[in-house]
């Protein structure tokens, strides 16, 4: 359950944040990426919990679960 993704049109602008801080979920995955540990997240910014990490990851994998669909080959 993904209960820490939040989704507010007044919060920076509807995009997905966590437990409606004004924090993305896109900057938090952007911070993993780039090499931080959930300690050093943590410490920059100090609102969030490690649960909110595992949950923005989660929703991030589950955006990009592409769905394939085959197109035929033209002849």
């Amino acid at each position: 359950m993904l209960d820490r993704i939040t989704h507010d049109p007044n919060i920076l602008a509807g995009r997905a944040t966590l437990r409606g801080l004004r924090i993305s979920v896109a900057h938090v995955v952007n911070l993993v990426a780039n090499g931080m540990t959930p300690a050093q997240i943590i410490a920059e910014h100090p609102d969030l919990e490690e649960e909110d990490i595992r949950q923005a990851l989660a929703y991030a994998a589950k955006i990009a679960d592409d769905q394939v669909h085959p197109i035929p080959a033209v002849k």
